[in-house]
């Protein structure tokens, strides 16, 4: 038995005024994902238990099959994983973005998405002139960096992406030891301001990275297996460190794709390609694609629409196609983890559609793959983290 798993992440919408009033999965020509759709079972499934925040870190956790009531620690730990780094029990991890703030309000909270090299130069330069001793930063990719910090704390952060166009000041760090982290963010905005990377994006008109955003805090967690909790073998192929680091703790190989940027612009077909390929010794394939999501918070549903169709005709067409070759002893579920409405810029925590379709996946209705018909069937599963136990062992 063969499975697959397509994650577009932050694809869900609601319906937009330059899309005449449809949402992007409304708009978008996805054939391959119709005929899930209308051949299997349509749905909608909650990732973001109540009272929890809506990001990916909470959403793929539970997608991926993980109650995050149980299991979620905070998202920089996660990242932490996908880059192996050596933490110790009582650290606590920092998610660390570049973000532009200009006259105290969050105007991008990926500094222009900054490229991974000049963030990396960025982020030698903070352990070299700011970093106290308990303190260390390691770098990522673009925008995306972690911080580890020896220190007690109980704090309350926020994420960048929550607050575009809202003010930044309102929204530091609160709570026991947050003066700590307030200072070290003053201490990168004074280092940031004269940088020279900085001058030249200013030079070339691109967003400087005036600050560093802590956030998404934690301490590292453990999870059972995937095959200990489900009895099959996984792989994943992302180009985030948070969805790496999920996979990590798991057990799951993480699969690099050359051009796999997280961006409108990866390398879809790629993806697809080394899902098809990954089938031939795993019993699980996850492919997560970022773009509808980085669509969602530049507020570009006609970029969310495309990637949609990118992802539809690149991935889950090849995908779909390899699993058809196997007879009749495949699966396959479609679905984001959370909304990224262009709307408001940022996650939510409504259910999402799903669609399955394979063996024993008899159809009900017969919907388009979209929030409308989803919320419309008769499949309506609340606690986010059942429907994979429902996708590998339904009869």
């Amino acid at each position: 038995m063969k499975y697959a798993l397509i994650i577009p992440d932050g694809a869900a919408d609601t319906p937009a005024e330059d899309l005449g009033g449809k949402t992007p999965f409304e708009v978008a020509n996805i054939p391959n994902i119709s005929w899930i759709a209308q051949n299997g079972r349509l749905g909608t499934v909650r990732n973001v238990p109540d009272g929890m925040p809506a990001g990916s870190d909470v959403a793929t956790m539970s997608l991926l099959g993980y109650d995050p009531l149980e299991h979620y620690t905070g998202r920089a730990p996660l990242e932490a994983a996908a880059q192996q780094l050596q933490i110790e029990p009582d650290d606590w991890i920092f998610r660390v973005n570049f973000t532009t703030i200009i006259d105290g309000v969050m105007e991008d909270n990926s500094a222009g998405h900054i490229s991974t090299e000049e963030a990396r130069a960025l982020i030698e330069d903070l352990n070299a002139t700011i970093a106290p001793p308990n303190v260390r930063f390691y770098s990522g990719v673009s925008y995306r960096h972690l911080m580890v910090i020896k220190s007690e704390l109980d704090v309350k952060t926020t994420a960048p992406h929550d607050i575009l166009s809202k003010s930044a000041t309102e929204h530091l760090p609160k709570g026991q030891g947050s003066q700590i982290l307030r200072d070290i963010m003053d201490a990168a905005r004074n280092m940031l301001a004269d940088h020279e990377i900085n001058a030249t994006r200013r030079d070339l008109g691109d967003n400087a990275a005036t600050d560093i955003w802590l956030w998404g805090e934690g301490k590292m967690p453990t999870l059972p297996s995937f095959e200990s909790r489900y009895g099959k073998v996984g792989k994943m192929i992302t180009a985030v460190d948070l969805l790496r680091g999920l996979a990590s703790l798991i057990g799951w190989e993480c699969i690099e794709v050359e051009g796999a940027t997280g961006y409108l612009d990866t390398n879809y077909a790629g993806k697809g390609a080394a899902a098809v390929a990954a089938l031939d010794d795993c019993d699980l394939v996850c492919v997560h694609v970022e773009a509808p999501d980085e669509a969602g918070h530049n507020a570009d549903a006609t970029g969310k629409v495309a990637a949609i169709e990118q992802i539809d005709e690149h991935i889950v067409g090849p995908v779909l196609a390899r699993l058809k070759a196997e007879g009749d002893d495949w699966r396959i579920l479609v679905l984001p983890d959370h909304p990224t409405p262009c709307a408001i810029r940022t996650h939510t925590a409504e259910p999402v559609p799903f669609a399955l379709a394979g063996k024993r996946i008899e159809s009900v209705m017969h919907g388009k793959f979209t929030e409308r018909d989803a919320a419309a069937s008769d499949l309506q599963i609340d606690c986010g983290w059942e429907l994979m136990e429902y996708f590998l062992t339904v009869r």
